[in-house]
Order: C-alpha cells, then structure tokens, then sequence
C-alpha cells in the first residue's frame, strides 16, 4: 500500500483585531463582558465600541389618546452618563473607546451597528437564563450569535474571571 503524505497546513496569519463592539445593558454580567473587552482592547491595541440599546416601552395605546413615548428619557439619560463613564475608565486604562447609544430591539440594533463599524469582534454577555425564563425573555446574545456578520464571544456572569 502506498502512503500518501498530505502538506503542512498554511500557517495562519496573526491575529488581529482592530474594533470590538461590547454591548451592554449595564448589568453585572454586562461588567464581565467589559471586563473581557478591556483586556482584549490592551491586548490586540483596539478600539473599543461600547453600545446601549434602549427598548421601546411596550404600552397598549388607547384610542383617542396621544401616543406615549417610546422611549424613557430617564433610561436615556442613564445610559449616557453610565457609557461616558465607561468609557473614562477605558480611556484611563490605555484603550481608545467610542460609544453609541441606539434605540430599537437589542438584537437587531447590535448587529447593524456590527456591520455599520465593520466589527472585527463582538464580546457579549449572557444572563444564563434557562427553561421558562429564557422561553419567554429569549436571549439577545443568542440572536446576536445567529445573526452577526463577526465572530461573537459570549461571556457569562459567573464566566471565569481575569486576574
């Protein structure tokens, strides 16, 4: 029998990212996600785009009645003081940051904006939820995964933490 020898694989070029988005909904498991994203944005030299989605109120409209608006300005405002704060101690850390804050479904909003900066990677974070909680909620993170045009790390709340 005759062996056939394969060749060598090519070796792969070095690994680099230039933008990482890290959305975030300002919760502990959305801390891990950052986190990540900062040693990562140390680590490669990238920029960081943090990005904030603000969801509509869902409300029943009654007729005849003005429309309610669709989004808390009280949320807004948080979400902007919060992401400037953010972004302060990136800075302070030695990584560039840019911050957004759109409005609209989570999911949806976090992949344009991934095409949008043409996103080298997005590093999300997962509240875990499981069985009915996650029937019901669904997940962001799982949509942004099936739907993003870059490699997506997840990152869980109690995920292993950097030293």
């Amino acid at each position: 029998m005759k062996t056939q020898t394969l060749p060598d694989p090519p070796v792969p070029a070095l690994l680099q990212l230039k933008k990482i988005l890290v959305p975030t909904d300002f919760s502990e498991a959305s801390n891990s996600a950052y986190r990540y994203a900062l040693r990562f944005g140390q680590q490669f030299g990238a920029q960081l785009h943090v990005v904030h989605v603000s969801e509509p109120i869902l409300s029943p409209q009654l007729a005849g009645l003005p429309p309610m608006p669709t989004f808390s300005e009280e949320e807004h405002a948080f979400a902007e003081n919060k992401l400037r704060v953010w972004a302060d101690s990136m800075k302070t850390m030695g990584v560039k940051t840019r911050t957004t804050l759109r409005n609209g479904l989570a999911a949806h909003e976090i992949v344009e904006a991934a095409k949008e900066l043409d996103t080298d990677l997005i590093i999300i974070a997962t509240h875990g939820y499981t069985g009915w909680k996650h029937f019901c909620i669904g997940s962001t993170a799982e949509r942004v995964v099936r739907a993003a045009p870059c490699p997506v790390l997840v990152v869980r709340e109690k995920e292993h933490q950097f030293c």
